[in-house]
């Protein structure tokens, strides 16, 4: 039973930060004249997870993203199989919260969220670039849940609104197996998928690599 309602808060909390995330898109798009996603998407997905964090974070820890649960599996912050149930439900909340807009609004409007490489990026530097930044996404979330608890609801969510700012234009800026997944199979397009599955994931075990070595440096130094 606790299994499922961490399983639960995972799922509704990646519904509730990418239904507001993929909404948001949808949302810019449809004003005329086009207000620039550039200043709407990033708080958007910013203030989406801040408050999945919030509703809730208090039950399962709030990861809402693969690549940051299979980092906390490999520092040992949680199991390997709760780590399966956290990305399963991840993957189905995403799901759920592109279909919000698929039936709210058209398939459209989901397919304008796929992450996909902006012009003039190629296939391999998106790879490199969604693998550096899911890198620095969760050396900040594990550095800000081990050392600065008290703030890090607002650490790790600024810290993605500061990723799609970067980001948003070259590769659509996912940073989240889940929220590539979620757009691209209700959208209809799988074209690149590859890209946001593989490269975050490789990109959050560099930041948790990045991360012990830091922690180790800092068990090492001497004190006074």
């Amino acid at each position: 039973m606790n299994a499922a309602r961490l399983y639960l808060a995972e799922l509704l909390g990646t519904f509730l930060f990418l239904t507001i995330g993929y909404t948001s898109i949808a949302n810019f798009n449809s004003i005329t004249p086009a207000l620039p996603g550039i200043l709407v998407v990033p708080f958007s997905f910013g203030f989406g997870l801040l408050a999945a964090i919030y509703a809730f974070g208090h039950v399962s820890g709030g990861h809402f993203n693969p690549a940051v649960t299979i980092a906390m599996a490999v520092d040992r912050r949680t199991t390997p199989v709760e780590a399966v149930g956290y990305i399963v439900a991840q993957v189905i909340g995403a799901i759920g919260a592109a279909a919000v807009v698929l039936l709210t609004i058209n398939q459209d409007a989901v397919a304008a969220g796929i992450t996909k490489p902006g012009p003039g990026v190629s296939d391999t530097s998106a790879l490199i670039l969604e693998t550096a930044f899911t890198a620095f996404f969760v050396l900040v979330i594990l550095t800000a849940t081990k050392r600065s608890v008290a703030v890090a609801g607002i650490v790790i969510p600024l810290a993605l609104v500061a990723i799609h700012f970067a980001l948003a234009v070259l590769t659509g800026s996912s940073v989240n197996p889940a929220r590539s997944i979620g757009s691209a199979l209700v959208g209809g397009d799988l074209t690149g998928l590859w890209i946001y599955i593989v490269g975050p994931i490789v990109g959050g075990l560099i930041g948790w690599v990045v991360f012990r070595a830091a922690e180790m440096t800092s068990e090492t130094e001497p004190v006074g």
